[in-house]
């Protein structure tokens, strides 16, 4: 498999060590643990197996992957995992996007307490959807939520927010029938962004109380009840962005979403242009121009500084242990297998037109899954003489494979 030409990777190992020690003491150790698996990922630090052709001799060596959800080559194993467990999950009807933002004064908040004002705005958004579907005065339902987390904008600057997805319907009050909302419409906007604002406000006020959020640097001064409530004062009148996309396109349409979002990264090696030693060169999406630019004018390069460039990648880095993929309501993991056997029974015979009929591999844009050690290696063709692969050897960490043969041996660094 060939290697591509550009790797945040590559970046990392001519400027990795500098960095760190130039912001020493200022990283967090799961930062330095990023930094340091995305430079060995598929490299012989990290050992790996040697496959040789049964027909030609032809040798590859494949070296193993780190595994670091924040690794840019290592998604599409665990996103064709995942995409498999949902697939047995879909339900026979539309479903609908929901996005939850944080506003710019909250998010240099949470910039500084990830994990508690990340999982604040998981609840709050959470607990907005499935408490204005149960009202009566809107769909009357119990639903069921896919919740995942971004950080990032395009242009890898700090931009939290939540991407919702809901099956268009849920289970009635006495759970015996099923409600679904109506055509093309999940629920208002504007009420679900008023109980966001005040769920989320009343959540980060009790954090602050309780002593869970740390200031430092220009925020320094919110540690004070005065400076902190002061600050929020203008939050509680300003509008907070929710958006309701159009729903999707059936089943299908939901699965090649996930597979786009729910393992990306903060930037993927695709987006890559240029690196010159120096200084960083990446395409992103200028969506506020969407709109008034023609064509794909709107998707633009940017230049940075390496050391700059990598301070946006890893203020990404999650906290240990963080779960950036959750489910609610219905789909909460306790009773997620029961309630969605149940709504099959009761979905009404006429939705199962939208039933999904497919196959994942041929229905979804799935990152490309690479073998991270020999056990997960699917035998290739040999690209000599279409031959097949047999692994022959595996090796470890930092060790030099017995059977390596430099004049006929291929590299699978990819």
């Amino acid at each position: 498999m060939a290697r591509r030409s550009l790797e945040v990777a590559d970046i990392l190992r001519v400027h990795g060590d500098a960095y760190a020690r130039a912001h020493a003491g200022h990283l967090s150790f799961g930062q330095l643990k990023v930094m340091s698996a995305i430079t060995a990922c598929r490299t012989a630090a990290l050992g790996g197996h040697v496959a040789r052709c049964d027909d030609c001799g032809h040798v590859e060596i494949a070296y193993n992957s780190c595994r670091n959800r924040h690794c840019p080559k290592c998604q599409g194993a665990a996103a064709r995992q995942w995409l498999a467990e949902r697939q047995a999950e879909l339900l026979p009807v539309s479903y609908y996007h929901v996005v939850f933002t944080l506003p710019a004064p909250i998010a240099a908040m949470a910039f500084q307490n990830k994990a508690a004002i990340y999982d604040l705005l998981f609840k709050a958004a959470a607990e907005t959807l499935t408490t204005i579907a149960a009202d009566p005065k809107h769909l009357g339902a119990r639903i069921g939520v896919t919740a995942v987390l971004h950080t990032w904008g395009s242009a890898m600057t700090h931009h939290p927010h939540i991407h919702m997805i809901v099956p268009g319907g849920g289970l009635s009050p006495d759970g015996v029938r099923w409600i679904a909302c109506k055509p093309g419409f999940f629920l208002p906007v504007r009420v679900l962004s008023r109980l966001f604002r005040r769920l989320f406000l009343e959540g980060l006020a009790a954090l602050h109380r309780a002593g869970r959020l740390a200031f430092f640097g220009d925020l320094a001064a919110l540690a004070g009840t005065k400076a902190f409530q002061a600050a929020l004062a203008p939050l509680r009148r300003s509008e907070w962005i929710v958006y309701a996309k159009r729903p999707f396109a059936g089943p299908e349409a939901v699965l090649a979403y996930l597979s786009r979002y729910t393992h990306r990264v903060a930037i993927s090696n695709s987006r890559l242009l240029g690196f010159d030693g120096g200084k960083v060169t990446f395409r992103w999406k200028d969506y506020r121009a969407r709109g008034k630019s023609s064509g794909r004018r709107w998707i633009k390069s940017m230049t940075l500084p390496a050391d700059v460039f990598i301070r946006r990648f890893l203020i990404h880095v999650l906290p240990s242990g963080f779960h950036r993929i959750r489910h609610y309501g219905l789909f909460a993991s306790q009773k997620r297998a029961a309630n969605i056997a149940r709504l099959r029974e009761l979905i009404p015979v006429a939705e199962d037109a939208e039933k999904p009929r497919f196959h994942l591999a041929a229905t979804t844009e799935v990152p490309q899954a690479t073998a991270t050690d020999h056990s997960e290696a699917i035998a290739p063709l040999c690209p000599c003489c279409a031959g097949r692969m047999r692994v022959v050897e595996t090796f470890a960490r930092g060790a030099t494979p017995r059977s390596f043969m430099p004049d006929c041996a291929g590299f699978d660094t990819s």
